[in-house]
């Protein structure tokens, strides 16, 4: 089993990813830690316990971070997922309680007290483990890899050059990236906006006939109109879920070394990835990005995981 703690700002993305890490038992998922990002925090952490209840794991462990980017006034996206984040579910309140630490000193006390190194998956902003690593720089030495949605070796979704996980603080998404974290996976845009849940797709997870594949049918049916009506896609991006999809079936998808960069100076491109893919700057690569995925092979799984809950 794959020692694993999830950062995450739940979103209808995200709460499929935590609904597919939760029903693989090649993952231990140690905890959740939420950040604010696609809504405020506190909706955030409502969220993903809503999401561990619904898998039948009410004693997951859930951690709020941090409300706000590092030096960025905080930028929602509720026009995407809705004023809760998770529009198109019908779930109850939350009845789990949140834990007791903060997400930052959760991630440091765990990391530091780990018995192996442990895998992190970020699906939002990364202001969190920003603010660790700041706090308590050898927990890099704890970190046994991490894979990451956001950024893109294309274009952006947020503005003409940025992604929206990175561009809502890209002051932490640099640190991160600088960190010298030794094994780092970048699953951006170019490669999420190639799964997309099409109407077909979405059926085959309602056919499930569970509590779990009517949920998500919903959320992704909500989900999908914005990028239908905004960019003429047949479908919503799964972003969050390849970075789950990663960990259990690496082979999905195209990796290159490349060494990636975060701008964090230019109004123009604040918060861009610079993937230098053919490695014209001369810099070592620091980042597995990836550039490709089996669509198909991605929703087999997906779907074949859903099709666990009962």
């Amino acid at each position: 089993m794959v020692p694993l703690i999830i950062d995450c700002d739940p979103g209808q993305d995200d709460a499929v990813a935590l609904l597919l890490a939760m029903a693989s038992p090649e993952l231990e998922v140690l905890g959740i830690t939420t950040v604010a990002g696609n809504v405020s925090v506190e909706k955030t952490s409502r969220n993903a316990r809503q999401i561990c209840e619904l898998a039948g794991c009410p004693q997951m462990a859930v951690y709020a971070g941090c409300p706000r980017p590092l030096l960025r006034p905080l930028q929602t996206a509720e026009e995407v997922h809705g004023k809760s984040g998770i529009d198109g579910a019908n779930l109850p309140e939350p009845q789990m309680p949140l834990g007791s630490l903060h997400a930052v000193q959760y991630l440091i006390e765990t990391l530091m007290a780990a018995q192996e190194p442990v895998t992190l998956a970020l699906l939002g902003p990364m202001t969190n483990l920003a603010v660790a690593l700041v706090q308590q720089p050898r927990i890099v030495e704890r970190i046994r890899r991490l894979v990451f949605m956001g950024g893109s070796a294309l274009e952006g979704n947020t503005t003409p050059a940025a992604e929206f996980n990175i561009f809502t603080d890209p002051h932490a998404a640099q640190i991160v990236l600088s960190a010298g974290i030794p094994e780092v996976v970048m699953l951006g845009l170019n490669v999420t906006q190639q799964v997309l849940s099409t109407p077909e797709r979405i059926e085959r997870i309602r056919a499930l006939g569970t509590r779990v594949g009517q949920t998500v049918a919903d959320m992704l049916a909500f989900y999908g109109k914005f990028d239908i009506r905004r960019y003429g896609l047949p479908g919503g991006p799964l972003h969050d879920p390849c970075v789950v999809a990663y960990l259990l079936q690496p082979q999905l998808f195209e990796l290159k070394p490349c060494y990636v960069e975060v701008e964090t100076a230019s109004p123009l491109n604040l918060g861009r990835t610079v993937v230098d893919r053919w490695g014209l700057s001369g810099r070592p690569a620091n980042v597995q990005v990836a550039f490709g995925v089996d669509a198909e092979e991605f929703y087999r799984l997906l779907t074949e995981r859903l099709g666990r809950y009962r």
